[in-house]
C-alpha cells in the first residue's frame, strides 16, 4: 500500500493536475458492505478525490462515475500501469 499512495493522485495525474500526495483508497467492488476489502485493490487518491465532496465517498460511487466519467476498476487499472513503470 505504501507504493500505491507513493504513486501520488491517479485522477489529479489523469484530470492533467499532477501527482498530489495521495491516501490509499480500498475498491469495494462486488463486495458486502461487512466484507474487508483487500489491500491488492487499492488506489490512491488525494484527499479531495478521495474523501471530498468531489471525490468517491462525497459523490458515492455512481456519482463519481457520472462526473469523472471513471469506475474504480477504471482507476484501479490506471494504477496497476503506473505501478508497472515504477
Amino acid at each position: 500500500m505504501g507504493r500505491v499512495a507513493a504513486l501520488g493522485c491517479v485522477l489529479c495525474d489523469h484530470l492533467g493536475l499532477g501527482a498530489s500526495p495521495a491516501q490509499v483508497h480500498h475498491i469495494r467492488e462486488g463486495q458486502g458492505a461487512s466484507q474487508r476489502a483487500s489491500n491488492f485493490l487499492t488506489v490512491p487518491l488525494c484527499p479531495d478525490h478521495h474523501t471530498g465532496q468531489d471525490g468517491l465517498h462525497g459523490l458515492g460511487t455512481r456519482g463519481f462515475e457520472r462526473r469523472y466519467k471513471l469506475s474504480e476498476l477504471d482507476l484501479l487499472a490506471m494504477t496497476i500501469e503506473r505501478l508497472s513503470r515504477a
